[in-house]
């Protein structure tokens, strides 16, 4: 039996129990916003960091959030405290609410969901392959639940046995849909700025320090892209994980890089020094 809870509108109830109408404009419409962090050790990762975008993310899309901070950490620190699942995901979402006609905002729904989750080292060594994907995401800054694109498109990368899509705008290029590109190219290493959803990993990635390279915000293309040294993305349940090849060709010579494999082994003990 099922004893994992989930949080509500301030109720903890069982996860297979929960339920909202069929009225909220997150049914109806897909109106509405969440935000995703890990816990390691019983610890929120970057929590704050999480926090301010979820907050700005409400704000952009005309959102409520019924709580402020202090409270939204008490009703984190609730659920985390009935499930106590050491390490687990944490997801945090605010609907459009429930709307008469469909169509306008009312008051938001809060749900906080988490899970089991426990981060595959293995996977850097096995790195993942990319097919470019002509998109640009709207509101592009806000962390919608909106991932239409990516779900749609996924028998076409099971098809080609392709692990994910990267988004680009004309060649011009963005993001994935659940993580942030970087390339490295001589002692450089850059990551799109332009109409980008700004993840947390990545914020993290930009301010850390490794001998021999800067580390910054550069729009770059798709060829750029295909002539890199290495490449890899991030993510909050991926941390950094290496990209070898884009739309079946090769990426550098095929292997996790030493600029990737440097920031790895970085950001996982910033993780452990939280």
């Amino acid at each position: 039996m099922d004893t994992r809870y989930t949080y509500v509108n301030g109720n903890i109830v069982l996860e297979n129990e929960a339920k909202l109408l069929v009225t909220d404009l997150a049914i109806q419409r897909g109106y509405g916003i969440f935000d995703f962090l890990k816990l390691v050790n019983g610890k929120p990762i970057f929590i704050e960091d999480y926090f301010n975008r979820f907050y700005n993310s409400a704000k952009e899309m005309n959102l409520e959030i019924a709580l402020n901070r202090d409270q939204l950490h008490d009703a984190v620190a609730l659920l985390l405290a009935k499930n106590n699942i050491a390490n687990s995901s944490l997801k945090i979402i605010l609907t459009g609410g429930y709307s008469e006609d469909g169509y306008q905002i009312t008051k938001p729904n809060l749900i906080i969901v988490q899970a089991p989750f426990e981060y595959n080292y293995s996977s850097f060594k096995k790195g993942l392959t990319l097919l470019p994907h002509n998109y640009q995401r709207q509101l592009a800054s806000v962390k919608t639940i909106d991932y239409l694109q990516a779900i749609r498109l996924q028998p076409q990368l099971k098809l080609k046995q392709i692990d994910d899509l990267l988004y680009h705008n004309n060649g011009q290029v963005r993001e994935c849909p659940r993580a942030n590109i970087f390339i490295v190219k001589g002692n450089e290493i850059l990551t799109p700025k332009t109409d980008i959803l700004r993840g947390i990993t990545r914020s993290k990635i930009l301010i850390t320090k490794i001998d021999g390279y800067t580390i910054k915000e550069q729009d770059f293309e798709l060829t750029d892209l295909a002539n890199a040294d290495e490449a890899f993305i991030t993510s909050s349940t991926k941390n950094i994980l290496p990209v070898l090849s884009l739309d079946g060709k090769t990426i550098g010579n095929g292997t996790p890089g030493k600029a990737t494999a440097a920031l790895s082994q970085s950001f996982l003990k910033m993780i452990q020094d939280y």
